[in-house]
């Protein structure tokens, strides 16, 4: 018959067999008992955006003096899952990631405290600014992202972000709005309720 086949012949005939499911019927419900559960889990997932203003510079340079230096600065923060940069011109954006379960004031407060007391690495004699720190959590996620064009040279992305943003801030629960982009491109992030889609509110320009 096989090692399978004398296995289960024994398992068959032993008077254990009924004791080992009752044992395994018992662990499977007190492991449902002392589960923790919620109608709406609040998971802890904390990052933030940090903004450091390079006036001038292009984004070779923005990335080699500004944002290269800065992942390297806050990657050894403790709890940091990831560190993204963007460089664009005069800008440096870095996005820095902590881990799930990380607790949110501690962490911020780590972030706060690595760049201030690193600020030396910034080339404040070329112009660069005090970053900016903007703290962010699992509620900022937005839920409509919205690209913004003109065929108007004269009216870019940052000016149609703004005004978009405007707009939507006389509507109710809207939580967070921005303006980003060129002359040419722009994009508006707004996190909005399902009421703000039946409500019919309108968005033109």
């Amino acid at each position: 018959m096989g090692l399978s086949g004398n296995l289960a012949r024994r398992f068959l005939t032993t008077e254990i067999t009924p004791l080992l499911a009752l044992v395994g019927f018992l662990l499977g419900v007190f492991a449902v008992l002392v589960t923790p559960r919620e109608e709406e889990p609040q998971i802890n997932v904390t990052f933030a955006n940090v903004f450091i203003a390079f006036p001038g510079a292009s984004p070779a340079e923005v990335e080699s003096l500004i944002a290269g230096p800065a992942e390297q600065v806050l990657a050894e923060i403790e709890g940091i899952k990831h560190v993204y940069s963007s460089s664009m011109p005069g800008m440096a954006v870095l996005t820095v990631q902590f881990r799930v379960g990380e607790d949110r004031t501690a962490a911020i407060v780590r972030l706060y405290n690595k760049i201030y007391l690193h600020s030396d690495w910034l080339p404040r004699n070329l112009g660069a600014a005090q970053p900016v720190i903007k703290p962010k959590g699992i509620d900022d996620v937005p839920i409509v992202t919205a690209t913004l064009w003109s065929e108007d040279p004269g009216i870019g992305g940052y000016e149609l972000g703004i005004s978009l943003t405007h707009r939507l801030h006389i509507l109710h629960r809207i939580w967070l709005g921005f303006g980003f982009g060129p002359r040419t491109t722009g994009e508006a992030t707004e996190s909005i309720p399902e009421q703000v889609m039946h409500d019919g509110h309108p968005l033109g320009f």
